[in-house]
């Protein structure tokens, strides 16, 4: 279809009879991401709220059937990239965004630590120098004051405001730290979210790192003690790290829960739906 066709077919949005709308707005659905600019086009073009309302609309469902798209084919090709994963949900509340200005927040905090990183430092002096620039230099922080907001779950959004929960903070720690070849991974703890330090991929972890606790260090004792709390197992399923399946499953989980509690039944049905691609 032409753009021709495809103004034609946009400039009938306004047809009150909403049978023609349904097939009108199923048409332009189906052409894709390449319509949106005339769809903004038209929205800026005209001061009727029955259309600008679909176009918003159309425009959402042809985002959100594109972050389906992606999800899928990160599940099934690139779950080995955390970072596109974050990315992937990111974009479900922002479809418009820059998201190299994420990956250069990322590298230019990977910079301030590799230029303080000295080859002979032990796993503590390394967590310690991670903790001092990501945590006191940066501002990265728990968001103790809203925690159950959705913006927790939006990693440019937590490197904005250098606020967010447990996971959120547990990736972007761990997201720095692999990238300086630094063996720190997601734990999959229930009611919280940590990281591990891997010495050695085949044993325990050396240590647990609490981000939410500005990095706090922890022994397997601690996490031991914790699942105790909560009458349950010391089980590898908690204690080891996870994949990272498994953290942007969590971070969806996060994201229902936060949609919620906000009373916003449309954004928690359609998190659900990403959910069931990854539980498919």
């Amino acid at each position: 279809m032409n753009d021709r066709e495809l103004r034609a077919l946009i400039s009938l949005l306004d047809d009150p009879d909403e049978e023609i709308f349904k097939q009108l707005e199923q048409q332009l659905i189906t052409c894709g991401p390449e319509v949106i600019p005339l769809l903004e086009e038209n929205w800026e073009s005209t001061f009727d709220p029955l259309p600008q309302s679909r176009i918003e609309n159309i425009i959402h469902k042809i985002q959100f059937d594109q972050i389906v798209n992606d999800l899928q084919l990160w599940d099934l090709k690139n779950s080995e990239d955390l970072l596109e994963g974050l990315l992937i949900v990111n974009r479900y509340q922002y479809p418009n965004l820059d998201e190299s200005l994420v990956s250069l927040t990322i590298a230019e905090l990977k910079r301030s630590i590799w230029l303080q990183l000295m080859y002979d430092m032990n796993p503590i002096e390394k967590v310690k120098l991670l903790n001092n620039v990501i945590f006191r230099e940066f501002g990265l922080a728990g968001n103790t004051a809203n925690y159950h907001d959705p913006q927790n779950s939006f990693i440019h959004k937590v490197l904005e405001t250098k606020r967010g929960n447990p996971i959120s903070l547990t990736c972007i720690y761990c997201l720095i730290a692999q990238q300086l070849d630094i063996p720190i991974y997601g734990v999959n703890l229930p009611k919280h979210f940590v990281a591990a330090y891997m010495e050695d991929p085949d044993s325990t972890p050396l240590f647990y790192i609490n981000t939410f606790n500005r990095g706090q260090i922890m022994s397997q004792n601690d996490i031991y003690f914790f699942l105790r709390q909560l009458n349950l197992p010391a089980s590898d399923e908690y204690t080891m790290p996870c994949t990272n399946k498994a953290i942007i499953k969590r971070v969806l989980r996060n994201l229902i829960t936060a949609y919620e509690q906000a009373g916003n039944p449309q954004k928690r049905e359609e998190i659900t739906i990403l959910l069931q691609i990854l539980e498919g």
